[in-house]
């Protein structure tokens, strides 16, 4: 895998199982949202500088973005679309 998809697997990874929207992560950050869809498409190359401020947002370490994925590994799922939380069970009045 080129560097540049095993950071974008990681970042996605990584944000995505600790449920934090791109919006969210770009924003806490100091980055712009289409800057991190960028990355995550791999369409972005980031500087060290910016990798340390994505690790240091996410409280992980640099070395976690350049992880292989095991053998067999799925791309990382999607959070659901839309800024509103799902609500669950919710009962009409």
């Amino acid at each position: 895998m080129r560097a540049r998809a095993l950071v974008a697997w990681n970042v996605r990874r990584i944000r995505v199982d600790r449920g934090i929207p791109q919006e969210q992560l770009a924003y806490d950050a100091g980055i712009d949202r289409s800057y991190m869809s960028g990355l995550e498409r791999q369409s972005e190359n980031p500087t060290i500088d910016l990798l340390d401020r994505l690790a240091e947002t996410l409280g992980v370490q640099l070395s976690e973005f350049f992880l292989q994925p095991p053998k067999g590994a799925t791309t990382p799922r999607t959070l659901p679309k839309g800024r509103k939380p799902i609500r669950l069970n919710r009962v009409k009045k």
